[in-house]
């Protein structure tokens, strides 16, 4: 027989339920105001004292009626965060599980799929969706199985608050980890949200593609074409994360192609577009490429097969022609950055392989070459018009039956394929 006590919780539960049911929209706000301040960071155990061991009765209460408003915005935010309360209280899985049973997970990828809906709303959907995925991996399988990708992604790439995109992403990154069912699908989602006009979404899906790389193994060709585009950027900190994942890519297969695109982006199609920003974005990226080369080349045996990674490279950028798109650059007077960076880049070319060395000399002259080797962040400012048209206007051949030439040892210990470069003139 129950005591006094018990009979006394059940009644105020009853009438706590009752006057749930009978009200209207502005006195449910007003409970959901109340029950937010009250229970706010509580444990399982305390929210089933306080609604004597009925507290699953009001969590479906909640979940029913957000089935019935979400479409409407019903105090929607509201609605999220009392569900929350329950979802992420500690010792209360069973929360979780009646959520879902409900079916919660599309009930919240529904509400990021609806334009009319506050972007607060959707991000604390997106809250939930976390709490959901932190649960386990059959969760996270669970949130890709229902297509929850595409519009997480898409949140992401539209959302104009800060802190919302942040949420996004750590819901990206939480359902690309601990999830080998589906981590690709999640890589691809944030691949494509590259292309979007939002340079915060864009640094934020940087980030988390770099952070998953390692998980992921090998990268889709689908990365290529975004990752170059968005080396465009006029933000220094999109483009600095587009490097890091750049760096991390090149030990996968799409590694030549982004090699190839990179050295495209050097050159301008046209003359006249000598003064385009790619130049000097290629360059930046150019140079954190050799930097590694650097590292490379300077490690001892812990690092030996960065060296030789690195030194593959160096030696696929040269296959491509990157000297002559580097000297196409530094004859860009009026990109003086665009120059400054060729100019280092060329150097370390010039020091490591004796071929480039000789092309470089036949092409500047004696004296620019010692300049050039004596202080390249400054000798182009040293050069004429003259001088710098011959640059801009020159073309370097490396046919692979020509002559062979071995790298200085220390950059790697094994033998680099061997070629020999002429250079000749274009009239002017």
């Amino acid at each position: 027989m129950m005591s006094v006590k018990e009979q006394e919780a059940i009644k105020k539960l009853m009438a706590f339920l009752q006057e749930w049911d009978s009200a209207r929209k502005v006195a449910r706000s007003h409970i959901l105001d109340n029950f937010i301040e009250s229970n706010s960071g509580k444990t399982g155990p305390e929210l089933e004292l306080e609604f004597s061991q009925g507290a699953s009765l009001f969590l479906a209460r909640l979940t029913a009626w957000l089935r019935m408003t979400y479409m409407y915005g019903t105090c929607l935010d509201k609605l999220l965060k009392s569900i929350g309360i329950f979802l992420s209280a500690a010792s209360g899985h069973r929360y979780l599980l009646e959520f879902l049973e409900i079916g919660g997970v599309l009930t919240l990828l529904e509400i990021l799929g609806l334009n009319h809906l506050r972007e607060e709303d959707k991000r604390e959907s997106v809250k939930l969706l976390q709490l959901v995925a932190n649960a386990g991996r059959k969760y996270k399988e669970l949130i890709c199985e229902s297509y929850g990708r595409q519009p997480i992604a898409e949140f992401l790439a539209t959302s104009t608050s800060t802190q919302a995109q942040e949420e996004a992403q750590l819901l990206l990154d939480s359902l690309g980890h601990g999830n080998p069912k589906y981590q690709h699908q999640v890589y691809k989602g944030l691949v494509a949200v590259l292309p979007c006009g939002s340079p915060r979404a864009q640094q934020l899906s940087l980030q988390t593609l770099r952070i998953m790389q390692e998980a992921v193994g090998e990268a889709p060709c689908a990365v290529v074409e975004p990752l170059l585009a968005v080396l465009r950027s006029v933000h220094l900190e999109v483009q600095y994360e587009a490097i890091q994942l750049l760096r991390a890519l090149m030990a996968c297969a799409v590694r030549p192609a982004l090699l190839k695109g990179l050295v495209v982006l050097l050159t301008p199609p046209r003359r006249e577009a000598l003064s385009s920003l790619e130049p000097l974005l290629a360059m930046r990226v150019c140079c954190v490429l050799l930097s590694t080369c650097r590292e490379g080349a300077d490690a001892r045996s812990p690092c030996s097969i960065l060296a030789k990674e690195s030194a593959a490279v160096a030696e696929e950028l040269i296959q491509l022609e990157v000297v002559h798109s580097l000297m196409v650059a530094m004859g860009n007077q009026d990109h003086a950055v665009s120059q400054r960076h060729a100019s280092i880049s060329l150097v370390y070319f010039v020091r490591t392989f004796p071929s480039v060395e000789q092309t470089v000399r036949l092409a500047v002259g004696e004296t620019l070459f010692q300049l050039l080797m004596d202080s390249p962040e400054t000798w182009y400012t040293k050069m004429d018009s003259f001088q710098a048209e011959i640059l801009a206007s020159s073309r370097v051949d490396s046919p692979q039956e020509l002559a062979t030439l071995q790298a200085p040892e220390g950059v790697c210990k094994t033998r680099l394929r061997h070629w020999k470069a002429n250079l000749y003139l274009l009239p002017l």
